[in-house]
């Protein structure tokens, strides 16, 4: 495979990604036609239409790398698979279809089973968050661009996590005891992920329960702005696993590392 410029790759995305946000906005507005999945989730219109857009450009850019679609079969039979996009349309279709705020748009990309490159758009909030390599985080929001810095606000004495549902398991509640977190706040989407890169949060614990296509992008992101991410145990996280399942996964900005 040719060496990829991945910066020129992900710069080129942006524009895609703020118009994909706007045409899930305008058929938002318009009603989404709903239906639910074989694995009982929701998805809409609107993903579809977003996974449309998506795609079509990464395939025009990229044509020589699969891409795996939570929306799509696309490739996800394929084994051993190395280097390949992940996508995420649409994730937190619950608030996408209930006209709530933090559902995002995902690409990230993947290279010898590693996060490379990241791209999320969170459209009701205006933010575009990318990455593509070491130090090279940004989110780009009323025109400026800012260079992200997991450690930019780090607190020793005010360590703040995000968290999925305010019922925390009591696994979870062990590890924020031992990593001293004394503030939490419910989130939803890779926009944890995002927030975390820009130093407003300091980590998310997770169970095993999302996808390869959920984390990618988030992943990059994170890691590009000095943060970590591993699985429960502190081992590195691999993506092309079987069936796309992730481990379950803690997230800490680079001052808890």
């Amino acid at each position: 495979m040719t060496k990829l410029n991945i910066k020129n790759i992900v710069e080129d995305l942006i524009n895609t990604f703020l118009h994909a946000g706007e045409i899930s906005l305008q058929l938002r507005n318009k009603g989404l036609i709903q239906r639910i999945k074989s694995d009982n989730t929701p998805v809409s219109n609107g993903d579809i239409e977003v996974n449309k857009i998506i795609t079509n450009r990464i395939k025009e850019i990229t044509p020589e790398l699969p891409i795996i679609s939570e929306e799509t079969p696309d490739n996800k039979s394929k084994e051993d698979l190395k280097d390949f996009w992940l996508i995420d349309p649409i994730d937190g279709t619950y608030d996408y279809i209930n006209n709530l705020e933090e559902f995002t748009i995902n690409a990230g990309l993947i290279i010898d089973k590693q996060p490379v490159a990241g791209l999320i758009y969170a459209p009701s909030k205006k933010r575009m968050f990318y990455s593509y390599g070491i130090n090279c985080a940004f989110e780009l929001t009323n025109n400026k661009t800012i260079k992200l810095n997991s450690s930019k606000n780090f607190n020793k004495d005010d360590i703040k996590f995000v968290v999925y549902s305010n019922n925390k398991k009591p696994e979870i509640e062990k590890i924020h005891k031992k990593l001293k977190v004394n503030r939490c706040v419910k989130m939803k989407s890779s926009l944890k992920f995002c927030v975390i890169a820009a130093g407003e949060y300091d980590g998310y614990v997770a169970d095993p329960r999302a996808y390869e296509w959920d984390i990618a992008a988030g992943h990059a992101i994170l890691k590009h702005a000095g943060g970590k991410i591993t699985d429960l145990e502190g081992k590195e996280i691999i993506y092309g696993k079987k069936d796309f399942r992730n481990p379950g996964l803690i997230l800490k900005s680079k001052n808890i590392l």
